[in-house]
């Protein structure tokens, strides 16, 4: 597990500035940590403590979330809490949350079995391989009869000649030189014919009400699964079989198991858009609705037990990290109760002109290296020099001061204005281009629609 200073330092490498709210997440998840540590007694006492994030929209709180997915080896999920409070689904099916983080922590201990047997899983794949490729693998003992046929004594079956061993050796030469022959990747593009179970869920209709149904399951495995047949390229049927093979190498009630207990006592749930079902509470009116969601979410976020598909899961040791950019309502403005359950709270500044700056280049994936790397692929060097980086992220600031702040969304915009005659032209039918970005290109670009504060072109 990660030190909460090697926490940092990984968010570092995406997230430019907002050290507080870093460090408030490095801390929570460390703590997790040094829980599971402690002797079981003890362990069930200590809580998580929440966290809620404050900050204009577009400074970092939903990427710290995402990348903190990506960084640790923990179930996580993100909701937006105004899916509750759409027409017609106020407040229904909070517990949808724990269901989807059930199913997330399902695919992470799943896929840390697969590839554990992946190396077997691969060989009995090739295996198969083999026999779709050299046909007559398949036994000669006798040929199929008519069980009518047997029954009212119209005949016995008609054995057929077994194999000489001049064809068994042929047969095992022929399976040879094709093994030989995947081992050195010759046969990608051969056809070959694979059989797949085809998946059954529920409807549509069932599905959009958070309504997962699948008949075989309730049957008890009675109903035969269906499968069908399909032709397809060797390099295809191999991924086809090696998941074939891998789920029959795990025992998938083993993993419900682990993937439940994970989540009770490692998930991690990001509820953002907190801030909109904060609100005055009044007697009517839409405040009504906020405030019932509110009280749907708290006895999840207070702890409590959730039935799912795969059986009841408790709620009180997951971490929950809200996020609002809280411009109209406050914190106050939540219901006593659920700001009682958020302990920390935490304020991200809005970004500076250095920092938009810092944006464009620093994080390990950056705007500029992605438009970089995209144009590479059409024959285009693209870069940017120091002044033009300063003249992205001077105009990024004097359209977020005087329109609507969108934080750094503003600057794939203007991006794209910036680049978007090079993105036009380019074709990859020529040779290698160098083109050089500098502070005289993007005011070229970029002027117009300041000069004349015309800035709706800005405005997502």
């Amino acid at each position: 597990m990660l030190t909460p200073r090697e926490i940092v330092e990984s968010l570092d490498r995406y997230i430019v500035g907002q050290d507080e709210a870093k460090r408030a997440v490095a801390v929570a998840l460390r703590n997790r940590y040094r829980r599971s540590r402690l002797a079981p007694e003890l362990r069930e006492e200590i809580t998580p403590k929440n966290i809620i994030m404050m900050g204009p929209t577009g400074v970092g709180k939903t990427e710290i979330a995402r990348r903190l997915a990506k960084l640790v080896d923990v179930p996580l999920v993100k909701v937006e809490a105004t899916k509750f409070t759409e027409v017609g689904y106020v407040g229904r099916d909070v517990d949808s949350m724990i269901r989807d983080l059930v199913e997330a922590s399902i695919r992470l201990c799943k896929d840390k079995r697969m590839a554990a047997v992946r190396i077997v899983a691969e060989t009995a794949a090739n295996e198969r391989l083999i026999d779709l490729l050299v046909p007559g693998a398949q036994k000669r003992a006798s040929a199929p009869v008519n069980p009518l046929q047997l029954l009212l004594g119209g005949g016995q079956p008609i054995s057929e000649p077994a194999e000489t061993e001049e064809e068994k050796a042929q047969h095992r030469t022929r399976r040879e030189e094709v093994a030989a022959q995947l081992r050195a990747g010759q046969l990608e593009e051969e056809l070959v014919e694979v059989e797949v179970e085809q998946n059954s869920t529920g409807s549509d209709a069932m599905l959009a009400l958070g309504i997962d149904i699948n008949l075989n399951e309730m049957m008890g495995g009675l109903i035969p699964k269906q499968k069908k047949h399909r032709r397809v390229k060797v390099r295809e049927a191999r991924r086809i079989l090696i998941q074939e093979e891998s789920e029959k190498l795990i025992d998938m009630d083993d993993v419900i198991r682990e993937a439940i207990e994970k989540a009770e006592q490692d998930g991690i749930i990001f509820i953002d858009e907190i801030d909109k079902i904060a609100g005055a509470q009044h007697g009517s009116g839409p405040d009504v609705s906020r405030e019932g969601v509110q009280r749907d979410i708290l006895p999840i976020v207070e702890g409590c037990t959730v039935n799912t598909k795969y059986g009841p899961v408790k709620t009180d040791f997951i971490l929950f990290i809200a996020a609002g950019a809280f411009h109209v309502s406050k914190v106050s403005d939540l219901i006593p109760e659920l700001q009682g359950r958020f302990p920390i709270r935490v304020k991200l500044a809005p970004l500076t002109e250095e920092d938009y700056k810092r944006i464009l280049s620093q994080p390990e994936h950056a705007i500029t290296k992605q438009y970089a790397a995209l144009l590479e692929t059409d024959n285009i060097a693209l870069q940017f020099t120091d002044d033009a980086l300063s003249a992205i992220a001077h105009y990024a600031h004097r359209a977020n001061e005087s329109s609507e702040n969108i934080g750094a969304r503003r600057l794939h915009t203007i991006m794209e204005t910036v680049l978007d005659d090079i993105s036009f032209n380019a074709s990859g039918e020529h040779p290698l281009i160098k083109v050089v970005v500098d502070e005289n290109y993007v005011k070229e670009h970029l002027s117009d629609e300041f000069d004349g504060e015309d800035l709706e072109k800005f405005i997502l």
